[in-house]
């Protein structure tokens, strides 16, 4: 029974994963755009009031060059009358006369209201510098820039000349030029969001079809396969999940196939079993004994079917969950094999078969487990007289060369057809010319081979006979024996 995931708890899902990534852009966006703005923001407020006071303080600076020498020997009334008279000019610019105290006494308008300053610019020049401030002037209200430079007397501060500048078209300007900012940044923002939903999108799909696909899966339909988009990580994503399938469906084949086999195998030994049982059951004490031979012959025939069958399941289950292990020991390779063909010579007479044997210069000394390759020996050779017709033959070689101990089982038989070849040694496989069996036999023998250390490889032609070689790695002292 499939697990169904819930709808809404995927859409759910897809909605946090697209949420926490619009949300990532977005911040990052909006981190990088303030930067920036606040970067360009603080730029343009030094370059245009910046040079603001750069200009009025120029000014100050040339009026004090033309004018200062004949300012500092005039009584304060008459550098009013100076000022009015030499430096008054038409502009945005207002020059003022002030005491030493900061009082005002005239401007370049002519007027002289009951004004002192305590600015940061009047300060400076009591103190006898030029300087320099922005902001709000406290009589005429407006935002200025002020620079006030002293007029000395011998060794003492006798007044001061202060030019001010409007700052009301710059602030406009540097106003509009931030506005004109933030709405850019703004934009910028809104593009990125749009931009990051698309990508959020894009990234988004795939994974959902995925997740969808899985479900469908979970719910036993294996026919689904995932869209593939791109060569890009989610496209891999897809590829292998779409394998992944692709693979599972071949095994639930094989699976439904080994079932199906398996059933059929267990109930052929089964019924020989059960019917010749009820035969020698209602059998009369004087009828001939040949007929109770040949059903037990019969009954001991087919439970040796079963039980290898059980064999088989039960090695397979053990390499599955890798529980299987090795009782090794030092031994001569020639010894396992010679008993098995010894084993399985009897057969000759029944199936017009001939075994023939061929053993290396021994010992051949290897790290194995004498049963279990006695196993991989005997499956070997069974499997070989099983496709072998009669009066073909099987042929059994040991040897060993400087790395490696070799068995060979090759025979004239029926031969694999190059289309099951690749799969033979596959679990559960069976070729389309089977004789029966679990199809596991090659497979465990592999497996086995495989805890030994060393390898096995079939080679076959259909109608020119098998060769199945099996390579184990010798012990260090052989091989050193042999190099010698």
């Amino acid at each position: 029974m499939g697990i169904r995931v819930p709808v809404e708890t995927e859409r759910a899902g897809m909605r946090s994963l697209k949420t926490k990534m619009v949300w990532s852009y977005l911040l990052l966006i909006v981190l990088v755009v303030s930067l920036l703005g606040a970067s360009f923001a603080i730029l343009m407020w030094n370059y245009y009031y910046g040079s603001a006071q750069s200009s009025v303080k120029q000014r100050v600076e040339s009026a004090m060059a033309l004018h200062g020498r004949s300012l500092s020997s005039l009584t304060l009334q008459d550098q009013a009358d100076y000022l009015l008279q030499h430096m008054a000019e038409a502009g945005p610019t207002r020059i003022q006369l002030l005491n030493s105290a900061g009082e005002l006494r005239i401007d370049s308008d002519g007027f002289a209201p009951d004004i002192r300053y305590a600015t940061g610019d009047v300060k400076a020049a009591m103190n006898g510098e030029i300087g320099g401030w922005t902001g709000v002037d406290p009589f005429y209200g407006e935002r200025v820039i002020s620079v006030t430079a002293p007029l000395w007397n011998e060794a003492r501060v006798i007044s001061m000349i202060r030019y001010t500048s409007s700052l009301e078209q710059v602030d406009r300007m540097v106003a509009n030029i931030i506005q004109m900012a933030a709405f850019a940044g703004l934009a910028v923002i809104l593009l990125f969001l749009g931009l990051s939903l698309f990508l959020a999108q894009q990234i988004v799909k795939p994974i959902r079809e995925l997740t969808r696909a899985a479900r469908y899966m979970a719910d036993g339909d294996w026919s689904r396969r995932a869209s593939q988009r791109g060569k890009d990580e989610i496209g891999q994503l897809a590829e292998t999940f779409n394998t992944m399938v692709s693979e599972l469906n071949k095994r639930e084949k094989l699976k439904n196939d080994f079932i199906s086999s398996i059933s059929h195998e267990l109930r052929t030994p089964l019924t020989s079993i059960k019917g010749w049982s009820e035969t020698l059951k209602e059998s009369e004490p004087t009828e001939d004994d040949e007929e109770v031979k040949l059903g037990l012959s019969i009954i001991s025939k087919e439970t040796d079917r079963l039980a290898g069958l059980v064999e088989d399941l039960l090695d397979f289950s053990k390499l599955s969950a890798r529980t299987m292990e090795l009782q090794s020991e030092t031994l001569d390779l020639n010894e396992p094999v010679k008993e098995t063909v010894s084993q399985l010579a009897v057969r000759e007479e029944g199936t017009k078969v001939k075994l023939i044997a061929a053993y290396g210069a021994g010992p051949i000394l290897v790290n194995g487990d004498s049963n279990r390759l006695k196993q991989v020996v005997i499956n070997l050779i069974d499997n070989a007289i099983k496709f072998t017709p009669p009066g073909g033959n099987v042929r059994v070689v040991t040897a060993a060369d400087d790395e490696f101990a070799t068995v060979t089982v090759s025979d004239t038989g029926s031969g694999i057809g190059a289309e099951d070849l690749p799969h033979v040694m596959e679990k559960f496989y069976k070729a389309s010319n089977s004789h029966g069996g679990s199809g596991l036999g090659l497979a465990i023998c592999k497996e086995i081979v495989q805890l030994h250390g060393g390898e096995m490889a079939i080679d076959s032609e259909r109608g020119a006979g098998t060769i199945v070689k099996v390579k184990l790695p010798l012990v260090n002292g052989a091989k050193a024996d042999r190099q010698h």
